[in-house]
């Protein structure tokens, strides 16, 4: 071969291996540039290059539609909440997250009754203020007998008799009830309404007028006042002994929580609250309204979070006895925190303890009195509590 020759192959190689070292190095240049980035959460120094790259591989090669941005966000948000492994740590999507201002407003359609149990297992019926129900003269203590020419049984089920007596609210719109008010059988048809529910009822008990009854559906920013509202009528009436009934109370507004389970006490220890890295100490004001009275606490397995510390405070500092079942066992606080769309996650941030620093959660309330609920669903737990402050009151009556 001729040196020329020579030369010019030696050229074309290193230009073909200059060419190929250029698209190799491009290829690894195209590559990082390609290459999933991390996923930076707004305002945060946490990343997520996994996410990232994971989502790159999915647009690439997933064989079906995907779903929108916004359910992918979701899912990410959910998973990484559940790995935290606390089930009370967890993300709500906007119409939900809405919701939950009504739910502690109590706001539903129907004719605004409370449904209970005596201790024969008869429905009774106790109309909220302002209600329909009220407006067509429903009084506290009536028996309800049918519900639209249907008989009401002992054996039926609490929630589905309460349901029948809800409903949308539109002209029109109703439930024909037939009832029994003192000796006389009635039936009257009472049209839906917007009722907003109350989250405190009380009475005087029919058994027995020295004792009043106090009912906490749930703890809202109006719960402190009706209290004292509940509590100046009922002493009004001259009341000796008092039932607080929060059984199904599954909790609420935590301030406001704090603020009723002051007024069973004359000062001291409320509970303490543990956060991270701090410790809160909630002691009750000087002369709760509730202070000095005989006291027994309802509860059930359905008591939990804010109404545990109510009767997690009361029972610890022996204010009064717990009768029932033990309680859920919810003792930690959540923080709410409203997303940029309106969706919300809750967050875990302190855990709470009794006065004798007990804990609550997972733990729950064991009562003093001990009872299984009554399977054709009597309320054998108010009947328990009458004679239990009937007794106590027959005591303090022949005590010098």
């Amino acid at each position: 071969m001729k040196k020329s020759e020579i030369a010019r192959s030696i050229i074309l190689g290193g230009a073909a291996g200059l060419v190929l070292a250029v698209v190799f190095a491009a290829g690894f240049l195209v590559r990082d540039l390609t290459q999933a980035q991390p996923v930076r959460a707004e305002g945060s120094n946490y990343a997520y290059p996994l996410l990232g790259e994971v989502q790159r591989i999915i647009d690439q090669v997933y064989l079906r539609p995907q779903p929108d941005a916004t359910q992918r966000d979701y899912g990410a948000i959910r998973g990484m909440l559940a790995v935290l492994g606390d089930g009370n740590t967890f993300f709500i999507e906007p119409p939900v997250a809405r919701s939950e201002a009504d739910v502690l407003a109590g706001t539903y359609g129907g004719i605004g009754v409370l449904l209970r149990r005596d201790e024969l297992g008869q429905f009774l019926l106790a109309p909220y203020p302002d209600s329909p129900a009220l407006a067509a003269g429903i009084v506290d203590g009536d028996v309800l007998l049918a519900i639209n020419g249907t008989p009401v049984q002992p054996t039926d089920q609490q929630d589905a008799v309460d349901q029948q007596l809800r409903g949308e609210v539109k002209a029109g719109s109703g439930v024909e009830i037939t009832i029994r008010s003192v000796n006389e059988e009635k039936t009257l048809f009472i049209l839906f309404d917007v009722i907003n529910v109350p989250s405190v009822l009380w009475r005087v008990l029919a058994e027995d007028e020295r004792i009043g009854y106090i009912q906490i559906l749930r703890f809202t920013n109006r719960t402190p006042d009706e209290l004292k509202t509940a509590v100046a009528e009922l002493k009004a009436q001259g009341i000796a002994a008092s039932v607080v009934d929060m059984r199904n109370n599954t909790g609420g507004l935590l301030d406001e929580s704090i603020q009723v389970a002051g007024q069973f006490f004359d000062g001291g220890v409320i509970a303490y609250e543990k956060s991270k890295g701090d410790e809160r100490t909630f002691e009750a004001p000087a002369g709760g309204v509730l202070a000095d009275l005989p006291l027994v606490v309802l509860v059930n397995n359905r008591t939990a979070s804010a109404a545990e510390i109510v009767a997690g405070a009361i029972q610890s500092r022996g204010r009064g006895i717990l009768i029932g079942q033990k309680t859920y066992g919810k003792g930690t606080v959540q923080q709410i925190y409203t997303l940029s769309d309106g969706s919300s996650i809750h967050v875990t941030s302190a855990e709470w303890f009794t006065p004798s620093r007990a804990p609550l959660d997972g733990v729950g309330l064991e009562p003093d009195i001990a009872m299984i609920p009554a399977e054709d669903g009597r309320d054998v737990e108010s009947g328990e509590a009458l004679h239990h402050l009937q007794s106590l009151l027959s005591r303090q009556e022949t005590t010098p």
